[in-house]
């Protein structure tokens, strides 16, 4: 008995433990929706409510008739759908260069990128800022999109991955008469699909969650990203708790289901990009 005990208590253990940390980090989360749904001021009564007594959905109704939140909806997915697909695409190139071609200072120029990673994006908003201003872009989408075309941690994921496709595939091809854009096209992205799907979930996520970067350069209410949008709303309706969780969930509903429809094609991605770095 002593012995079965033994071997039972630490697993509770660690599945209590586990337990307690999933219900503390979707806590914050299911109160938001509940929020959301409560009828105006329940959601700041005393007592405190973690269910509304009467559902509504006449926060999400306001949030589409009274403040126009599709036009923000709209901006959002298409500016971090553009930056995703952008940014795939010239990651994947890039990283795909580092990896199998031979230049020269081709490892130094990628140890120097690496350097350049542990520089905070903060620093470089601002001669970013005014190198777009020479350009013409600030209060553009061109403005939001052009600084997430590529990043040094996809150009990373991508190349370390890449590593461990043998060479002699790509010669192989390169003997049948394929050139580089093709090799690159129709033979390395198919095998990269488990990396790339992971790094689109990752862009995606980081374009949708932007809050800085768009406030810095859009000017123009109408061209507002969600989270700017959300911010402003606060500004305005601070009082309104119902209201702002209905729109926290708005912004957060996306980027879950995303995750959610992906997320096996995420974990194999992380998993063999761990084996094969």
């Amino acid at each position: 008995m002593n012995r079965l005990l033994h071997r039972i208590l630490p697993a509770l253990l660690v599945y209590g433990l586990l337990m307690l940390g999933t219900m503390l980090a979707l806590a914050p989360l299911l109160w938001m929706l509940a929020a959301s749904l409560m009828p105006p001021g329940e959601a700041t009564g005393y007592p405190p409510r973690f269910w509304p007594s009467t559902v509504t959905f006449e926060h999400y109704a306001a949030l589409f008739t009274r403040l126009d939140l599709g036009r923000y909806l709209l901006n959002s997915t298409l500016l971090a759908g553009a930056v995703t697909a952008i940014s795939l695409f010239v990651n994947s190139m890039a990283g795909y260069a580092f990896a199998k071609f031979r230049f020269r200072y081709r490892d130094r120029l990628f140890r120097i990128l690496l350097a350049a990673m542990v520089i905070p994006a903060q620093v470089a908003m601002l001669p970013l800022f005014l190198l777009l201003k020479q350009f013409s872009l600030i209060n553009t989408y061109w403005g939001v999109i052009i600084p997430g075309m590529a990043n040094i941690f996809g150009i990373f994921l991508i190349r370390q991955y890449l590593l461990a496709i043998p060479d002699s595939l790509l010669d192989a091809a390169r003997m049948d008469g394929a050139g580089e854009f093709r090799i690159y096209w129709a033979l390395v992205l198919p095998l990269c699909r488990p990396i790339l799907v992971t790094l689109a979930i990752f862009t995606f996520m980081g374009a949708w969650n932007d809050f800085m970067w768009p406030l810095i350069v859009l000017t123009d209410s109408s061209m507002y990203t969600l989270p700017v949008a959300l911010a402003n709303l606060l500004g305005e309706h601070v009082q309104d708790t119902e209201l702002m969780m209905a729109g926290s969930v708005l912004t957060v509903l996306p980027v879950l289901l995303l995750f959610v429809a992906l997320q096996k094609y995420y974990i194999a991605g992380i998993m063999l990009g761990g084996m094969k770095g």
